[in-house]
């Protein structure tokens, strides 16, 4: 006989799935952030939007989540998941390199937000022990929904990703005392408060260092073992096993999931089967991120925001303004620049998901009266829905802080006054090579580049390179295009060089233009708008690589030489003709249009 369905469950996880295929493709067409859809679906549909109204109307049974617990397990996988990607983005060695804001700046910012805001709730009433879980819980901040902003921004390579990850790394490793601390004060058995604590702590450690020893020495083996069985479900569920086992392993030493998931993934960054494992999880990941946002939603209770709208928004404002100043001041002592302090300060200063686990527990244990704990869990849901909208105003807010850059007088230097030379546009190491060459045979060049940090140091090492736009007409002319022999293109974007023709072209028609091409489609491209000779990467590549292989197969130097030569002209009149012949039918095709009869005439 089969077991009962358990229709509550199954319509509430309908309801999430419904909300991933439905409202998520909405919001992004309307250019609004994932997840800020996720959080007002959450709002809108949870237990205490319109799920509170299923009395009146029995349909909304089926478009509503009747009990959060029955998706919260499935959301917490999101940001077990998120943290394991993170965890494969690094690798110890970055981690060793973090380590100053890490444990610096993340534990400072920690203790004094907790030390501001458990005063500020102890001047309200609360006992010193409700104060300080208050204080802590509010201290962090959303490490899902921030590292999600700036991964969608594809920001957290920069000072503000790198410094915000930080930090939240360093909340993180700080919910272990947390809900230690939390717990222990719940049980109240007269036991020293601090012993417990530190043995709570060597718990972890050794969980810690359990899942870091175990990893290397059996994750690797693992993974061979499967990737030789070649099939795609077996490494899935290897993937899935490694990430949900190692969150279930720290979790039982009381740590949370995510952070156990990060240390397995800190120790497969360092395997082959990196990339491969961080294709497998991706899907995962972003349908469980976007179930633990939903959940996040269904924390926001409209009707405590209704009792009281003024104190409870101006505690959400309280809250963000407090966090961001003292993160600000923090990451100007460690000698931050002013746009990354500000932006990272805004984006950390809303609470974080971690809340709702201590607060929920506390309020459990019954340290934490109910109306308090529902206060608090509201101001932290909103802070979090303004997570984008703080993302996009600190990226606005913080370049106006930026200190005014001292122009390096490398960059203001003048090109030469010369006739009939080259001009090498682009001075990489492509660029470099040509004028090399051009020295060796006597020829005079002028050399440009638009790097403004590697110009400066060419000219201090003593290569006369100067700085400047090849794609502006002016510039050109102050670099003596009117009276150049030949233009070498050896950039590497295609637009920029279609750019740079393009400009040379329509001020000489008879210069010769010597042109970088990425292939052979974008070197017959060059040949019609206009440049002499096109030079295709991957053509040289085939053409150096068949020339290495027949020396090394004994073929005489000369043959060889002139086959290659042979082989590359051949390429060259190919892809001219192709290019004539396309240039051809385009012009031809003008011409029909303009002949063609208007209908309307």
């Amino acid at each position: 006989m089969t077991a009962p369905l358990n229709i509550e469950a199954y319509s509430d996880a309908l309801v999430v799935l419904g909300t991933a295929g439905i409202v998520v493709p909405i919001v992004r067409r309307l250019g609004i952030s994932p997840v800020l859809g996720y959080l007002a679906a959450g709002a809108l549909l949870g237990p205490l939007g319109l799920g509170s109204l299923i009395g009146a109307f029995p349909l909304l049974y089926w478009f509503t989540v009747v009990d959060a617990k029955n998706v919260a397990g499935i959301a917490e996988l999101g940001v077990v998941f998120l943290l394991f990607l993170i965890g494969m983005e690094l690798s110890f060695e970055r981690l060793k390199a973090m380590r100053r804001l890490v444990f610096g700046l993340g534990s400072l910012q920690i203790v004094l937000s907790t030390v501001v805001i458990g005063a500020i709730a102890f001047q309200f009433g609360n006992s010193p022990a409700v104060a300080t879980i208050l204080g802590a819980c509010l201290a962090l901040s959303s490490t899902a929904i921030v590292i999600e902003v700036l991964s969608n921004q594809g920001r957290l390579a920069t000072t503000t990703g790198r410094t915000s990850f930080s930090v939240l790394i360093a909340q993180d490793l700080a919910v272990v005392p947390l809900l230690v601390f939390v717990s222990l004060l719940g049980a109240s058995n007269g036991g020293s408060l601090v012993s417990s604590l530190l043995l709570a702590l060597m718990n972890a450690a050794i969980a810690v260092v359990g899942i870091f020893i175990v990893g290397r020495l059996l994750l690797r083996p693992l993974f061979r073992l499967v990737a030789s069985a070649r099939s795609n479900e077996l490494f899935v569920a290897a993937a899935l096993f490694v990430v949900i086992g190692t969150g279930v392993i720290a979790a039982m030493a009381g740590m949370s999931m995510a952070l156990g998931a990060f240390i397995a993934g800190l120790v497969l960054a360092e395997t082959e089967f990196r990339k491969a494992i961080e294709t497998t999880i991706a899907p995962f990941k972003g349908l469980l991120l976007g179930v633990f946002f939903f959940t996040v939603g269904m924390n926001i209770d409209v009707r405590e925001i209704a009792r009281d709208p003024v104190w409870l928004f101006a505690s959400v404002a309280g809250l963000i303004g407090i966090k961001a100043v003292l993160l600000i001041g923090l990451a100007r002592l460690f000698r931050l620049p002013w746009p990354a302090a500000i932006e990272t300060g805004i984006l950390l200063g809303p609470g974080g998901e971690f809340a709702f686990v201590a607060v929920g527990m506390a309020a459990a244990l019954g340290l934490i009266e109910a109306p308090v704990a529902a206060f608090v869990l509201a101001v932290t849901s909103i802070t979090m829905a303004l997570i984008p909208g703080l993302a996009l105003l600190a990226r606005r807010l913080a370049p106006k802080f930026a200190a005014a850059k001292v122009l390096d007088p490398e960059l203001t230097v003048a090109p030469e006054r010369l006739t009939d030379h080259a001009i090498v546009i682009g001075h990489g190491r492509v660029g470099q090579v040509v004028c090399s060459l051009l020295d060796r045979h006597n020829i005079r060049y002028l050399a440009v580049d638009n790097d403004a940090r590697a110009v400066p140091e060419q000219r201090r090492s003593g290569r006369e390179v100067y700085y400047g736009d090849a794609s502006n007409p002016e510039f050109l002319k102050s670099c003596g295009v009117m009276a150049a022999k030949a233009i070498i293109v050896t950039v590497a974007g295609a637009t920029e060089i279609d750019e740079i023709v393009r400009q040379v072209r329509a001020l000489r028609a008879d210069v010769v233009i010597v042109s970088r091409a990425r292939d052979a489609a974008h070197a017959r491209h060059l040949y019609s708008i206009g440049v002499t000779d096109a030079v295709p990467e991957t053509i040289e590549a085939s053409l150096q690589l068949s020339e290495a292989a027949l020396f090394g197969l004994g073929r005489a130097a000369g043959l060889v030489i002139a086959s290659i030569h042979e082989k590359r002209d051949e390429f060259r009149r190919e892809l001219q003709q192709a290019a004539g012949k396309d240039e051809a039918e385009n012009s031809h095709a003008v011409r029909a249009k303009t002949r063609r009869p208007n209908p309307a005439a």
